[in-house]
């Protein structure tokens, strides 16, 4: 079969190199997927550069990218119901703590990660669902509704808050994101009620006033660092804040007292850790979001596998409006 790997850390032009591989027979509890489409998160090309904290692939001959897909059940290992054979799945945490990801024609993984597609939805979203949908579903609904509640998403027009946005207004949410003002009608397309431009002085202001006058109960954060300041002023008490990312501030200061006496959760979210029972809450929302048409993934290109090198390069360069697919079959 086809796949895309890299031998050393690097530039994606530099070290991903497609070839053939030999294929994989499941072991006991595994299934083998052959591949429609593989996708590519900010996460993998981070780790393809050797600039993902926590992640060492030194030790690695090979290693093939990406954790997120969707295909078809083609193989069965002892313990799994030969029933799924045919089945249609989308696929997460393939390339988590392990050297073979998605960016291949096939992949061999462990049943449970390999989640049966419902029967409204196609390849091309659910090779989007993997991490940015997890993510996005955990940290909207991962506790107490939302219904009658307000959600701050920030980051509303990236892959997560876009989700984001969706779930919360699915679930009866007011919903206010912050973007860049030339994707104000992209969040308000997804449900958003008011959006306010991310790099607005004031912005803490312009939350509280698009919240009517009242804090918000919800804060789903991209960029921890940047906006704790904000976020105190405007989260309610008891209020929860999950945040699944700070790359542009990696080393915040927090501010103790103003969170203490407002009582605010501050939950971190790393989606590849997720235990069992939220990431099987997250599923049954994001599948139950997609087939009431509550949910769109919007795709922003597909590139054929030899082509997996430009797909890095798009995903690195930050202006997408959608996910990044390879069609692991073309190229």
């Amino acid at each position: 079969m086809r796949a895309v790997a890299y031998r050393r850390f690097g530039s994606a032009k530099d070290v991903l190199e497609l070839g053939e591989h030999p294929e994989t027979s499941p072991l006991a509890g595994e299934v083998r997927v052959a591949l429609a489409y593989s996708a590519v998160n900010p996460s993998d090309v981070k780790r393809r550069a050797s600039a993902r904290p926590g992640i060492d692939d030194s030790a690695f001959e090979r290693v093939c990218p990406h954790s997120d897909g969707a295909g078809v059940i083609e193989a069965v290992g002892d313990g799994v119901d030969p029933e799924r054979l045919g089945e249609q799945v989308w696929i997460w945490n393939d390339h988590w703590q392990r050297t073979w990801g998605t960016a291949a024609q096939k992949t061999t993984l462990p049943a449970a990660q390999a989640v049966p597609l419902p029967n409204t939805v196609s390849f091309l979203t659910g090779a989007s669902l993997g991490i940015p949908g997890l993510t996005a579903a955990h940290c909207v609904l991962g506790g107490w509704p939302v219904t009658q509640k307000c959600v701050l998403v920030h980051g509303g027009a990236g892959n997560v808050g876009f989700l984001a946005v969706q779930l919360a207004k699915w679930n009866g949410a007011r919903v206010i994101a912050t973007a860049s003002p030339k994707d104000f009608e992209r969040c308000r397309g997804a449900g958003a009620n008011a959006v306010i431009d991310y790099r607005s002085e004031q912005r803490a202001s312009e939350i509280l006033a698009a919240a009517g006058g009242q804090p918000v109960d919800r804060i789903v954060e991209v960029e921890f660092g940047l906006n704790i300041a904000a976020n105190v002023n405007v989260i309610a008490p008891n209020g929860v804040i999950g945040v699944y990312g700070s790359q542009k501030e990696q080393t915040p200061a927090i501010p103790f007292y103003p969170l203490v006496f407002k009582a605010v959760t501050v939950e971190f979210t790393l989606i590849y850790i997720l235990p069992d029972a939220p990431r099987r809450k997250a599923i049954d929302n994001l599948h139950a979001a997609l087939t009431e048409g509550a949910m769109t993934c919007p795709v922003d290109r597909i590139f054929p596998l030899s082509q997996t090198a430009l797909a890095h390069e798009s995903v690195e360069s930050g202006a997408r409006s959608g996910a990044t697919l390879i069609d692991v079959n073309d190229g």
